[in-house]
């Protein structure tokens, strides 16, 4: 009944429920009260409590002594059927009647007399429930009257809901005890004092909320939760900190400042993105790992923007200091051996791996991941690294293995793909058990006012529609700062959910140490140049105390001082130029300290390293058997009759030994990996079923609702989950960087993003451009990540046609004027590019394309132009043999073929004989292929024309190329493609060809020519009746022009 009257009136802390149960407020609704929080005033008109025999219940629009009389009958009756919010006060009754109870509030209410056996303390009841509304009000706003910023230019209202007076409450009540009640709530709420002094109650209060901590977790749903944290929220304990652990902060606090005094000192004009006013947050992250270690955490992975980075980096995840001085006076540089260093990187960007011991005695592993200038691209990297260790580890509690993301203020409350890592945190495959998020708020973005960047009251305000709870603090409390990263360690460990801290500090410089805030900002400059660190002010505080003497803070800094010149020698030596970072990434052998890569990565080559080319082959015996179990549905289940048609050809497929299509090639292709011990992940919008329903690699039954994934039962003993398939929310950007961090973390394994159309992955640019085309050159980190783009022109109109090849290509790193080593045994041709983009148009070729990802000793991302007619066209198919592991010219073989001759061609050797009687070579890539040999063969133009398929794109194959155009003397070359002339592989392929043809003396006049659509700003026309005539002109141009 109390429920039900709940909800009509609205949540309990609105004016209307307030009103409702309380009777009319003596301060008018809307106002303000700007005063000192909890700041009793006397209200205007003064009124007393309505006796309960006047009081009208809202609730049942009854007389409120019947209601009372009825719930008590009814918990002496049967007290469970009493709402728990009512027997609390139904029971302090002492056995009172309802009638006395109301007779005996109305004589006090008219004489002052307390009424004999009632409340304690003269107390109504609705005076109690107005207490318990107060009490609420901080509880939800309590942070926003929080001493929370250090430089105290944010002077916000007080909320009116603070302030007692508008629940009736005067001066006089000050002294008076009321009941509070337990209300089966945690915090001081069930303390075993459920009658205690307004004042003490205030006080209680003020100190909790209102303090430098600002809480918010009212808004979470779960009251198991909710009562965990006011449990510690509440406590009655102080954080009454011994003097070992004050000292240690002050240590820490001491090596935040000094490391950044120490750096601007030697290094006056340098950029480094210092943490001065944030320096709080080194002891609170060390205080938060040490907490983590003791709740069992043994590897943090952890990403962060520039600011803060380097101190990070030297006083969290313990890089060397050394190493870092060393990238200041010049940083890496160029193997004098000649070995690979990449392009390198701003130190600032640059990430590390390292073991850290902490104050209990355990060891806790850190990866610091790279990453770009572009704020929050890494943090999906991050969760992506996060549950593939706890995938690889069997941390299936997600307990041992802990993400860790640093914002910026602006950044976190501006950027997209924070909404988009936040909406992971629950999802079943992309969950990490919880992200603790900290944001070093430094009040300004950039050059932004926060009132400019952002709707919320706070940059933080996001996090709070997922249920995160979000803890405020000042920068300038160190023990503050401490207190809520342990107390989100504890949060994150207990309930496996995202949580959030606020560290609320400044900016001391600019945006860089070079850059004048002033400009912008200049209040907010001119009392930061006033303002003392945190350091200095905890030193004061201590010394204060009594707790530490002048000396120990003396010693503590020359401590600090000798300890950073040692190092900055120790930077100036020459074996201190090479990146140790560098060294365990591609060796793992002989190195002290232990990197992330060195258990799963050891033995991969480097691009200057040698590495065999493996046969990709299966054979047939396991093909069959593969086949088998992934054409097997459980006995009595409910398959759609669409599916089951799809699992019936593919059954088929395997008895006759034809017509093996794109998806059973794909499954053929995971299921041959894992049975060689390799994981397997797809993920992506729909790649369950398939955007274009081809796949199915999940089966549902069409009456339970149960799944079957039949890659998931291809042998008795298979691992869980060593095949995973699944569907993602909504996102790109996001996805595709979970995927790559997975990637990062175990090259045995094949990773795949799908995207539902190919040009959806502009969405996920900054990933592809920022981390998976140039993070082996920058950060020195691989990856094979495989990117599934649908494309192919097929009259989608503009937005579904294109995967936009050409832009993958542009950023190809291979010299279009050089032509490469292409000797079968010396060759290193796609070790030396960044990554491999490839146009495949057989089943077969796609099989040994996923197969090679895996087989060999090097890792580079793989982007596939993956078809999307071509799924089910009659003339895509392969026959079982071209998958299997013997050689042969007549068939696939045993590997990826990078280039496909003409159907008329059988001689793959590099001179191959001349076929003078050809007039035309056409070299294309893709499913333009079909229609071209469909209409050769209707043109009778066979043994005239020549067709090549280009399945590799990137890096380009030069020396197959070559053998077509030897093999075709007399032939003129044209490339033919879909995509109009400024877009598809046009503008890549025309100046290889051109070395190609210097290299075969070819004549000038044998040129390349183009056919394909005309220059254009859109991808494809959106009309039916343009987009067949263009293909049918480009289709004839390419055949039959002079």
């Amino acid at each position: 009944m109390l429920r039900t009257s709940l909800r009509r009136v609205g949540s309990i802390s609105s004016p209307r429920f307030v009103y409702a149960l309380c009777g009319p407020m003596r301060v008018p609704q809307g106002t303000l009260h700007t005063g000192s929080v909890g700041t009793l005033r006397q209200p205007a008109n003064p009124t007393g409590p309505t006796p309960m025999s006047k009081l009208k219940d809202d609730f049942l629009d009854a007389n409120s002594l019947a209601y009372l009389e009825s719930l008590e009958q009814q918990g002496v009756d049967d007290p469970s059927s009493v709402h728990r919010t009512w027997s609390n006060y139904l029971s302090a009754l002492g056995g009172q009647s309802a009638e006395a109870v109301a007779e005996g509030f109305s004589t006090f209410s008219q004489s002052g007399l307390a009424p004999q056996g009632a409340i304690t303390g003269h107390q109504t009841i609705q005076e109690s429930m107005r207490l318990m509304l107060l009490v609420r009000a901080y509880q939800t706003q309590g942070h926003f009257a929080a001493s929370l910023d250090p430089l105290k230019l944010d002077q916000r209202e007080v909320p009116i809901v603070l302030d007692p007076a508008l629940y009736g409450f005067t001066d006089g009540d000050l002294d008076r005890e009321f009941f509070l009640g337990t209300w089966r709530m945690k915090g001081f709420l069930s303390e075993e004092r459920p009658v205690r002094k307004l004042s003490h109650i205030l006080d209680r209060l003020k100190q909790t909320y209102c303090g430098s901590i600002g809480y918010e977790y009212m808004h979470i749903m779960d009251r198991d939760r909710c009562n965990w944290l006011r449990e510690r929220v509440e406590s009655a304990e102080q954080r009454n900190y011994s003097k070992q652990r004050k000292l240690r902060m002050l240590d820490r606090l001491a090596w935040s400042e000094m490391f950044e005094n120490f750096l601007s000192t030697k290094y006056t004009a340098a950029k480094r993105f210092g943490l001065e006013g944030g320096e709080t947050l080194i002891p609170g992250m060390k205080a938060m790992i040490d907490r983590s270690a003791e709740l069992g955490t043994e590897t943090v992975v952890i990403g962060m923007p520039h600011r803060g980075r380097l101190n990070v980096l030297g006083n969290v995840v313990r890089k060397p200091l050394a190493q870092i001085f060393s990238e200041f006076q010049g940083g890496v540089k160029p193997s004098r051996d000649g070995g690979y260093t990449g392009s390198g990187d701003v130190k600032y960007h640059l990430g590390t791996s390292y073991d850290r011991p902490t104050i209990s005695g355990k060891r806790v592993h850190l990866s610091l991941v790279a990453n770009p200038s572009h704020l929050e691209a890494v943090n999906t990297v991050v969760l992506g690294k996060t549950r593939a260790k706890q995938f690889y580890t069997g941390d299936e509690d997600r307990t041992r293995n802990m993400a860790v993301l640093l914002h910026g203020d602006g950044s976190f409350a501006g950027q997209g793909i924070v909404m988009e890592t936040l909406d992971m945190s629950k999802l079943p495959n992309y969950s990490v058990g919880g992200t603790i998020h900290i944001v070093v708020n430094n009040q300004v973005a950039f050059t932004t006012d926060t009132k400019f960047s952002r709707s919320g009251e706070y940059c933080t305000s996001i996090a709070k529609g997922l249920g995160a709870p979000v803890f405020h603090v000042n920068g300038d409390d160190v023990e503050a700062v401490s207190h809520v990263f342990e107390l989100a360690a504890e949060w994150r460990q207990a309930w496996k959910s995202d949580v959030v801290i606020d560290l609320v500090c400044y900016r001391k410089h600019g945006h860089n140490e070079i850059d004048e805030p002033s400009f912008t900002q200049p209040l907010m400059y001119e009392v930061i140049r006033k303002h003392r660190s945190a350091h200095q002010q905890y030193a004061d505080q201590l010394l204060r105390e009594g707790t530490v003497s002048a000396e120990d803070v003396k010693a503590i800094h020359a401590n600090i001082t000798r300890e950073l010149e040692e190092s900055f020698e120790q930077g100036k030596q020459d074996h201190h130029q090479k990146r140790d970072w560098l060294e365990s990434f591609w060796s793992g052998v002989n190195h002290q300290k232990r990197d992330w890569l060195e258990s799963f990565w050891s033995g991969f080559k480097s691009p200057d390293q040698m590495s065999r080319i493996y046969a990709t082959g299966v054979a047939i015996s396991t093909l069959e058997r593969v086949g088998q179990q992934i054409c097997t549905l459980p006995e009595n289940f409910n398959v759609h009759r669409g599916v089951r048609k799809v699992y019936e050809t593919r059954r088929k497929m395997f008895e006759s030994g034809e017509g093996i299509d794109w998806a059973t090639a794909e499954a053929l292709a995971f299921g041959t990996l894992m049975l060689e011990g390799n994981h397997v992940r797809l993920s992506g919008q729909d790649v369950e079923r398939g955007t274009f329903g081809h796949r199915h690699a999940v089966v549902h039954d069409q009456k339970t609702g149960d799944r079957y994934v039949p890659l998931c039962n291809l042998y008795d003993d298979q691992p869980h989950k060593m095949f995973q398939v699944s569907n993602s929310n909504l996102s790109e950007f996001g996805v595709l960087g979970f995927e790559l961090g997975y990637s990062m973390e175990n090259p045995n394994s094949l990773v795949l993003w799908e995207a539902q159309f190919g040009d959806f992955a502009n969405g996920a640019q900054i990933i592809i451009d920022q981390f998976i085309s140039s993070g082996e050159a920058k950060w020195l980190r691989q990856t094979g990540l495989t990117l599934l783009l649908p494309h192919g022109y097929d009259g989608q109109g503009p937005e579904h046609s294109s995967a936009r090849l050409e832009r993958f290509l542009a950023m190809c790193d291979d010299d279009p004027t050089i032509i490469p080593d292409m000797n079968r045994e010396t060759r290193m041709q796609i070790q030396h590019c960044n990554w491999q983009v490839v146009n495949i148009t057989t089943p077969a070729n796609y099989f040994h394309c996923l197969r090679r990802q895996v087989h060999r000793e090097f890792r580079k991302p793989l982007v596939v132009m993956s078809p999307k007619n071509l799924l089910r066209h009659p003339a895509a198919k392969s026959q079982l043999d071209e998958f299997d592991d013997v050689e042969s010219n007549d068939s696939q073989g045993c590997r990826f073929r990078r280039l496909i001759m003409d159907k008329s061609s059988v001689v793959t050797e590099m001179d191959p004989p001349k076929e003078p009687d050809f007039k035309r070579v056409i070299f294309c890539s893709g499913k333009v292929y079909y229609e071209l040999d469909a209409e050769r063969t209707k043109m009778q133009k066979d043994g005239h024309i020549a067709i090549c398929r280009v399945e590799q794109l990137s890096p380009f194959p030069f020396d197959l190329v070559a053998r077509e155009l030897r093999r075709y003397p007399n032939a003129d070359v044209v490339w033919c493609q879909e995509e109009p002339m400024n877009m598809g592989a046009w503008n890549y392929v025309l100046p290889r060809f051109f070395s190609i043809f210097k290299a075969v003396n070819r004549s000038v006049e044998k040129e390349l020519s183009y056919s394909g659509r005309r220059p254009s700003a859109a991808t494809a026309t959106g009309f039916g009746e343009v987009h067949a005539r263009e293909q049918a002109d480009l289709i004839f141009h390419a055949l039959d022009h002079p």
